[in-house]
Order: C-alpha cells, then structure tokens, then sequence
C-alpha cells in the first residue's frame, strides 16, 4: 500500500468515524442473526434428542475446553488491534499461532496423564470418553480467536458475521442428525461444537487469505516475530492470568454442580444459562468487538465518556425489559418450549437473570481497563470474581441445594459485575449519577408491563397465552423504542445509508 493510498484510507475513516460505531455494530449482529435464530430454534428439537445428562456431558466438555481456549493464544491475540502498522500487526498474528501450537500441543500430555483425576474430581464417567477431543477444539478455536482480531483490525465484520452463520448451520444440523440418527448421547452435542468450530475457522481464513495474503505473506518475518513477543510480553503474562482465572469462574458452576450433584442438573443449568446468554451474548458481543476497536481512539480524541456513556445506555435499552420479564416467567418459558422435564431449567433462568443483566451492561466495557493500560485491574477483579464464585457455589453445594447454590452464584455476581461496571464509568470520565439515571429511567418502561404479567400470572391464566403475550410485549417494547429513542433511529438510518 503507497503513501497517497493510506492517506486516502485514513481520511476516508475520520470523515466516516461518526458512523462507523454504529453500523459495524448492526452489521456484526444483523448478519448473524440467522444464525441465532438457528440456534434458538433447535433447541426444542435438541432437548427432545438429548435428556438433561448428555447436555450435562456436554457442557463439562465445553467448560473444559473454554478455560484452556481463552489462553490458546497466550493473550497475544488481544496485541493484534494495538500497532499503527498493518505488518506489525500480521507478525503479531503470526506470534498467536505459534502460541496456538505451543499451548494446544501442551494439552496432549496433560490430557493423558491426568484423564483419571479429572474423570473423579468432575464425578462423571462419561467425560472420560471424549477428553481426547479437548486438544483439536483448542487448536482451532485458537485459530478462530487470533483470526478473529485480525478481522475485527481490519473492520471488514461481514466476514466474521458470514463464518458465524455456516457455523451455527453446520453445528445444528450435526446435533440435530446424530441425535436422530442413533441415540449416540453427548456425543452427538460434542460433535456439532466441534463441526460447527471446524467449519467458522475455516471460512473466516478463507476469507482472510484471499484478501490479505499478500499482505502477510510480505510482512512475516521471525525478527519482527520475536520483536512483537518481547514488545507485549507484560501484556501477555499479565493479562493470561486474568483471562484464566476469568474463564475458570465461568465454568465453576458446571464442574462444581456436577461435582456436588449430578449431569442432569449440569444439564439444567446448561440449558438456562445457555439460552439466557445467546441473545444477550450476540448483541453484546458484537457491541463489544466494536467498541475495543473504537475505544483506543476514543481516548486520544477526549471523547471516550461519551463513547462509553452511548454504548452503556444502549446495553441497557436492549437488555433490561426482555431480562426482567423472563425473571417473572422463567419456568413458564421452559415448560412451554421445551416440556415439563426442563421446567427446573427455567427455575434457574429465572434465579440467574438479574445477574445476566448486569453482566451484560458491564461485560462489553471491560475493554476500557485494557485502553487505559490499568492491567492490574484485570487480575485482580478477576481474582476476586473467582472467589465469591466458588465460594457461593460451594456453599451451596454443601447445604446440598442447587438453587440455593445459583441464587449465592446470582447474588454474588450482581454485586462482582456491578462494581466491575462503575469502575469502568470511573476510568472513562462517566459520572455515576448518569448512569444510574439511564438505568432508572428504563425500568420506568416496564414497570408496567411488569404490573400486568404479575397480574397474569397470579391469576393462572394458561402458560402458553402467558408466554405468547410476554413475547407480544417485548415486540411491541422495541417497536416503541425504535420510534421514539433518537439514537436508536439514528443508528438505523445510519445502517440504511451506508
């Protein structure tokens, strides 16, 4: 690329920099939401395939490989977004897969030797059978990550949105054949993860390939390699424990409620958590992606607190009204859906979902400690995430409880990720009173929609009649949000221009 090229590009994104925070968003989460909609949808075909214990085995497995995913790359993935220059930017992706190899490689060994010990601590069998497949899920999804950042740099999101769409495709459709196929248990579960990730990485570096191979093949070099690892190595160290430990708190509740009492209630809370995530995790994570790329520019321009301050009130318009009205028919949901064996399913969506909300509003602005450089913050806000976890969850499994073992999970999380989202407002220039006036004048929305369902379902009106209303609320909640909240209409008129 020649000077009066890069020029060219550069001028081009600030005069468009207004927008471009807006449409990636829409264009990263309205691309793939055919694949959530795949994924929503299958669900009540694959609770009706799979019992509760195989979505347990399958969610042990997925919780295994997602604590040593989340350091596949040894954090260098992150480094990808931070240099000006595109070369450096290519032999730090270069770095992420020579990490790829080192840690999915380690995981070999480690699998084998230690196979008994994890098959006994997680009181599961089952397991055992397919730990053999941890190692190839951690090499590619290490891929799919550094792929990833190199992607969200290059800001070409349509790519990304393209390889979540034949991911979710070919995921399903596996799930949904084993399973009627032959009843081959969580393996069927296993496979989909493992076709759906398979399929994702290799279309995403297609994609790349062909568009920047020459590019990369013209940066790469071991110099500059080894460069970009002593450059971030701090970065990478410190941030690795952080990201692990984080990871780790994730997956506690499934490892410690198989361990204290049984997959299928493994399988329950699965179930929950996972649809309770999916829609919140696909507008936040898109929100997210975008808003890494756009905060280290944000704070050089002085205006990274009304960044913050518009993503923070856009989080809360989305999430809040749906998140409330599935914390009063929760179990009504799963009942309908999914039948009356994963009634308890909903029982738990209902104890997590506050805590889901305020995850939701704070995770995506975690980036901001990363852009201010407060990396110590990570470590130890993890830490403490991590304790108040296995505390709760311990606990709860002692008093010989699972709900009650949630509810300490839920409640110790509002106040982990609660304080997690006013030290973010802090870091950016946000003050607390205007951020807890968006939250108050949002609830005012539902309160009374919330008055009614209440109503609805203290009078026992039939489940089915209660969802289908519920849902005709949320629809008509959005429709009045998209008429009447001006940065909600701008960001679709933004879309629809661009």
């Amino acid at each position: 690329m020649d000077e009066m090229t890069a020029n060219a590009i550069e001028k081009q994104s600030d005069n468009s920099k207004k927008k471009s925070f807006a449409f990636d968003v829409l264009t990263l989460a309205g691309g793939t939401t055919f694949a959530q909609i795949l994924t929503i949808l299958s669900a009540p075909i694959l609770t009706r395939l799979y019992g509760p214990e195989d979505f347990g085995i399958w969610a042990l497995y997925i919780s295994i490989t997602s604590i040593i995913s989340v350091i596949a790359c040894m954090r260098y993935e992150y480094s990808i977004m931070l240099p000006e220059s595109d070369k450096e930017a290519v032999n730090l992706l270069g770095l992420s897969f020579l990490a790829v190899l080192f840690v999915s490689g380690l995981t070999f060994p480690i699998i084998w030797y230690f196979k008994e010990p994890i098959v006994n601590i997680l009181n599961s069998q089952q397991i055992g059978d397919y730990l053999w497949l941890v190692p190839p899920f951690i090499f590619v999804n290490g891929l799919f990550l550094a792929l990833n950042n190199w992607n969200s740099r290059t800001k070409l999101f349509k790519r990304l949105s393209l390889s979540r769409v034949f991911s979710s495709v070919s995921s399903t459709t596996t799930q949904i054949g084993f399973g009627l196929a032959e009843r081959v248990g969580a393996g069927g579960l296993i496979a989909g993860s493992l076709a759906g990730l398979y399929i994702a990485t290799f279309v995403l570096g297609g994609q790349i390939w062909k568009d920047d191979r020459k590019l990369i093949v013209e940066s790469l070099s071991w110099k500059k390699i080894c460069e970009g690892f002593k450059k971030y190595h701090r970065f990478s160290l410190i941030d690795t424990w952080a990201a692990l430990m984080n990871s780790v708190s994730w997956q506690l509740p499934a490892f410690l409620l198989s361990a204290f009492f049984t997959p299928a209630v493994v399988g329950f809370y699965s179930l929950g958590f996972r649809l309770l995530q999916l829609p919140m995790s696909f507008i936040g994570g898109s929100i997210s992606q975008v808003f890494f790329q756009r905060a280290s520019r944000a704070l050089s321009e002085g205006t990274l607190p009304s960044l913050v301050e518009n993503v923070f009130r856009m989080l809360v318009i989305i999430g809040m009204f749906p998140i409330l009205i599935l914390t009063i028919i929760g179990s009504d949901v799963f009942t309908v859906i999914f039948g009356k064996a994963w009634t308890e399913a909903g029982v738990y969506t209902q104890v997590l979902s506050l805590w889901a909300f305020v995850w939701f509003i704070s995770s995506p602005l975690t980036a901001i400690y990363v852009v201010v450089e407060k990396y110590h913050f990570g470590f130890h806000y993890n830490f403490f995430n991590l304790i108040t976890r296995l505390l709760s969850l311990t606990i709860g499994g002692l008093l010989g409880s699972a709900r009650m073992a949630l509810i300490l999970f839920s409640m110790s999380g509002i106040v982990v990720y609660g304080y997690l989202c006013l030290k973010m407002m802090f870091y950016s220039g946000v003050k607390a009173s205007k951020i807890l006036k968006i939250v108050f004048s949002n609830f005012i929305h539902f309160v009374p929609a919330g008055i009614v369902i209440i109503a609805l379902k203290i009078a026992e009106i039939n489940q089915k009649l209660l969802v289908i209303f519920s849902g005709v609320m949320i629809c008509f909640y959005y429709l009045y949000i998209l008429k009447t909240d001006s940065q909600m209409k701008k960001m679709m008129r933004e879309f629809r221009v661009r």
